[in-house]
């Protein structure tokens, strides 16, 4: 099977259970160092060449040298200690190298001599089962990678986002890797995107409970509509989303449309595979703005509405209850000469005359749908 036809099948995500003990994509690192190096290990010809003990980046780097492949270094939160002899050893740009080490950069593609700089947010949807006005829905985290001919080097930030499953799935395919650090890019990049799209997916299904709240009709004693802050805390999610794909779009049409040194051509078409499914996620984003806008007037013009009704009953209660409180008020006036309070049948003759204006006034308001 050509590696055209697998390649999309070679970098989609999927589930996929930890090789068995002794397997050769375990990785090479000692489980109980501290260290930022999470694997470390030689390609060539799109197999990893098997050590005997955990390679240093500068051990990886002279096998390279000196036999030909590539270095494919993970790392984790590096330490500028940590970093800086890596970034020494690959001649690294001392700004790019700030910016892997501190983080909390926006998605960008950047070219310092012969090496590609490439930033990716990765999103993670929290699972809740009640999204509530203090709910997270979307964590990020980041992704540096620096793409040069002869190495590539990954620095992730977050607890989420681990490439380990994808490293695996890249060695499945020896064909693939053949085509050198080009490829480790464009599967990193379509597996970020391939999270957005997950992560769309689950936050549709949550404004499609809050839509659901907001318009359904509330039963009795039930509140009407939904809790405002649930809606805005759901809007302020969905910004930090679009904060973490839009600016991806411009870097994913780079790496698709312009020709560049660092990229194999073949790989290179497959870039724009990646920027059309990102820009469907872009509009899912802007469509979840837009239609959290449109809820959240909704939820404040139901509200408005609620009130006014309150008012209005309440108004009519009061037009009703101010006739026996007028009538009583008259006639509790301490004046000996009052027309009828000598009279034997005015006590019952009032209390009727209260009753029937009130029940009128009942009736009336009930027509008109005050009550």
């Amino acid at each position: 099977m050509s590696m055209i036809r697998d390649l999309r099948a070679a970098v989609r995500p999927q589930l996929r259970k930890d090789a068995a003990s002794g397997s050769p994509y375990e990785s090479t690192r000692d489980a109980t160092a501290a260290s930022a190096v999470v694997d470390c290990a030689v390609y060539r010809d799109g197999r990893r060449v098997p050590s005997e003990k955990p390679l240093t980046p500068h051990e990886a780097m002279l096998d390279v040298r000196r036999d030909g492949g590539f270095a494919w270094i993970g790392l984790h939160e590096p330490t500028e200690d940590e970093f800086s002899g890596i970034a020494r050893e690959f001649g690294l740009h001392p700004l790019a190298v700030e910016d892997a080490v501190h983080a909390h950069q926006r998605p960008k593609l950047e070219r310092y001599d012969d090496t590609l700089f490439t930033v990716f947010k990765t999103i993670h949807y929290v699972e809740h089962t009640e999204l509530t006005a203090t709910s997270e829905v979307v964590e990020t985290g980041e992704v540096m990678c620096f793409t040069g001919r002869d190495f590539f080097i990954t620095v992730r930030h977050g607890g989420h986002g681990s490439l380990r499953a994808l490293r695996h799935r890249l060695q499945d395919d020896p064909e693939l890797l053949a085509k050198g650090p080009s490829a480790v890019l464009h599967a990193i990049a379509d597996h970020v995107v391939d999270g957005y799209i997950a992560v769309a997916d689950a936050v549709q299904d949550d404004i499609d409970e809050v839509e659901i709240d907001v318009f359904s009709q509330p039963g009795k004693g039930s509140p009407r509509g939904t809790d405002a802050g649930r809606i805005y805390q759901l809007k302020r999610e969905v910004l930090e989303f679009k904060r973490a794909v839009s600016p991806l779009l411009r870097p994913m049409q780079l790496l698709s449309e312009r020709p560049m040194r660092l990229v194999d051509p073949d790989i290179q078409k497959y870039f724009r595979d990646v920027a059309d499914h990102l820009a469907r996620v872009q509009e899912q984003v802007i469509g979840f703005d837009e239609l959290l806008n449109s809820i959240l007037q909704a939820n404040l013009a139901q509200a408005t509405v609620a009130q006014n009704e309150d008012m209005r009953k309440i108004t009519s209660w009061a037009a009703i209850v101010a006739v026996p409180t007028m009538i009583c008020g008259v006639y509790g006036m301490n004046f000996e000469h009052m027309p009828e309070t000598k009279w034997e049948y005015g006590y019952p003759t009032v209390m009727v005359g209260i009753a029937a204006v009130c029940f009128a006034i009942h009736r009336t308001l009930k027509r008109n749908g005050w009550l």
